[in-house]
């Protein structure tokens, strides 16, 4: 599990081509473990906050998954970094 101490390394957010903004592995490997989607409602209501709402969310689940292993999360603001990529 020391895998969570260092979840920068690991792991990266990123928006997709489709605008869902993801958990993925950094190395690239397999689908995104996580995918948030917003309503086109939610966007024009938080036009550029919608980023920030999408990654708060993954870090409470990040920090979640580490109290469930029994792990302590020591910093999740590394992996909160949005990527400036997207993928296609």
């Amino acid at each position: 599990m020391s895998g969570f101490r260092d979840m920068s390394a690991v792991f990266e957010i990123v928006e997709l081509s489709d605008g869902d903004i993801a958990l993925k592995r950094s190395d690239g490997e397999g689908e995104p473990l996580v995918r948030i989607s917003f309503s086109g409602d939610a966007k024009m209501s938080f036009p550029e906050q919608h980023l920030e709402i999408a990654k708060a969310m993954i870090e409470a689940g990040v920090r979640k998954v580490g109290e469930l292993a029994g792990v302590e999360v020591e910093d999740t603001s590394t992996i909160a970094e949005l990527e400036s990529k997207t993928i296609h």
